[in-house]
């Protein structure tokens, strides 16, 4: 199995474990833990386990984007943006096609890209101290990518909503709209997840697999179309004033004073 900086890999009784390992930083994501979490997936499609189980180190499942990564991010090209769109949009959808059942075990905040991290795989297990929210409006961005998820979660309503304010929503609220499974003390969580991922293992893992690629086919056309789509916004937003205001006002810890809102003429 490969050695990886930013992620621990285990197995035992057919369970693979893939753990977010950047505790210091919350399990934000960079590239190279985008990279390295995508071929942790691919590794365990082929082997013989039945049962990823995913969560992360620390106080926390994933914190979104590396504040450190974000300082650089304005000064990358359109094409550049577009590579990191599509990095991220390939490991999302490993983990929506993934031919074993996954199970997402949040030991904290799961935020932005780590909402979508937490809420993708087929059972979302949160601690009730959990909160997850897509907050990228409140630094000029748009979680593209996660909208195609979730409107299938949620609906459309709810997604606007979620989006549009950037808020952050607890356990309880998360479990109400489906989004989790179930919600695990902090000392059961690793317990009860590998006591699902037994249950999962009793089953056919061909049914399963056939399960799994039935709900796939049915969204793959559209799905398809949504996240190119979601990359070319991705993408274009970098670029834009806002994004790069935003950026600048978090850094500085202040309200963002959005070029947006004047215009050059």
């Amino acid at each position: 199995m490969t050695s990886f900086n930013h992620i621990v890999t285990e197995s035992a009784n057919r369970v693979a474990t893939i753990t977010l390992n950047r505790p210091d930083k919350r399990n934000a994501l960079s590239p190279a833990l985008i990279e390295e979490l995508t071929l942790a997936l691919h590794e365990a499609e082929t082997c013989d386990c039945g049962v990823v189980i995913l969560t992360g180190a620390g106080s926390a499942f994933c914190s979104g984007l590396d504040m450190e990564q974000l300082e650089t991010l304005k000064s990358r090209t359109t094409e550049e943006h577009r590579h990191d769109s599509e990095s991220l949009a390939h490991v999302l959808r490993t983990l929506y096609d993934f031919p074993k059942p996954v199970i997402a075990a949040v030991n904290g905040p799961a935020v932005a890209g780590g909402m979508a991290l937490a809420t993708i795989p087929d059972f979302t297990l949160a601690v009730p101290e959990a909160k997850f929210g897509y907050n990228e409006v409140r630094v000029g961005f748009v979680p593209a990518l996660a909208a195609s998820f979730l409107l299938r979660q949620v609906g459309e309503k709810r997604t606007r909503e979620l989006l549009l304010t950037g808020r952050l929503m607890k356990a309880h609220e998360a479990l109400q709209l489906g989004l989790v499974t179930q919600i695990v003390a902090a000392e059961e969580l690793q317990q009860s997840a590998r006591a699902l991922a037994q249950t999962l293992l009793m089953n056919s893992p061909l049914a399963m697999q056939a399960i799994k690629r039935l709900i796939a086919k049915h969204a793959r056309q559209r799905l398809d179309a949504e996240i190119e789509d979601a990359i070319a916004v991705n993408a274009l937003q970098r670029s834009t004033e806002d994004f790069k205001e935003g950026v600048q006002a978090l850094q500085q810890r202040r309200r963002a004073n959005w070029p947006s809102l004047h215009p050059v003429n």
